[in-house]
């Protein structure tokens, strides 16, 4: 995890998971808030599986962005397409256009999350460290053992 756009990518996604927090939070107060949960057992549910695949995706698995996508996308992608339907319909409302805006969101961050895992995979598998690799990587800086038999003499020269 050394890129900038996997920093961003999980700070939008740790943004989004305290907004989903509080849009639950409100709903089960009673309090009008910008948006709704469509489902409020669901939503919880869904809260503890996102901190779950935020974890994983910290760890570069490609299995959390995919879960995170998939969960996402069942729970998002039926409202957009209903909220849309309705505003094609004639039907308009504040909380109808804040609801499928924020659902919009919910779509478009794990596909973000998934295509830049997709693109950034090999981050964890080649990890590149600067402060070490010069050492490491380089045979001139090997030591030679000479002939003696105590093996544990190196030769200076």
């Amino acid at each position: 995890m050394k890129s900038f756009s996997t920093y961003m990518v999980i700070m939008f996604m740790i943004v989004f998971w305290i907004f989903r927090i509080i849009i639950a939070m409100t709903d089960a107060i009673g309090i009008e808030f910008m948006a709704k949960p469509l489902d409020v057992n669901f939503e919880i549910a869904l809260l503890f599986v996102t901190l779950l695949c935020i974890l994983l995706v910290i760890k570069r698995h490609i299995l959390g962005s995919l879960i995170y996508l998939i969960s996402y996308g069942f729970y998002f992608g039926k409202d957009v397409y209903s909220t849309v339907m309705q505003i094609i319909n004639g039907e308009s409302d504040i909380l109808l256009y804040s609801n499928v805006f924020f659902s919009f969101i919910g779509i478009v961050i794990p596909l973000m999350v998934f295509f830049e895992l997709l693109l950034e995979k090999n981050t964890k598998r080649n990890p590149v460290d600067k402060k070490t690799d010069w050492f490491y990587k380089n045979k001139q800086f090997d030591r030679k053992k000479d002939d003696r038999a105590d093996k544990n003499n190196y030769r200076t020269l």
